[in-house]
């Protein structure tokens, strides 16, 4: 056992608590008795309906988004969002230019 948690303050993985990572453990390979860990539910099953349902209403609650808005779940990661934030600035019916300046604008 760590005498003192460890910060990670680089970008990527987070801290999280330790009684989170003993729910994981706890849930690893039976999610709520499902005899499925997280990661083999399907995305059409009521347990992984359950899960998104509940992150929706936390995400809702904790960034103060109003009902009148909706929360999309995408995968893609920061590079989804570099495209996502400029497409939400545009105006509708415009374009933009972008330029390629390297490895991660590629």
């Amino acid at each position: 056992m760590l005498k003192q948690q460890v910060f990670n303050f680089c970008a990527g993985p987070c801290v999280l608590p330790h009684d989170v990572f003993k729910q994981f453990r706890d849930e690893m390979l039976s999610y709520k008795g499902t005899g499925l860990s997280v990661m083999e539910l399907s995305h059409r099953s009521k347990a992984f309906t359950d899960i998104t349902t509940q992150l929706l209403e936390d995400l809702r609650e904790f960034l103060e988004v109003p009902k009148t808005h909706k929360i999309l779940l995408f995968q893609g990661g920061a590079s989804l969002q570099y495209a996502a934030i400029i497409k939400n600035l545009l105006k509708p019916g415009k374009g933009a230019s972008y330029l390629t300046t390297g490895h991660w604008s590629n």
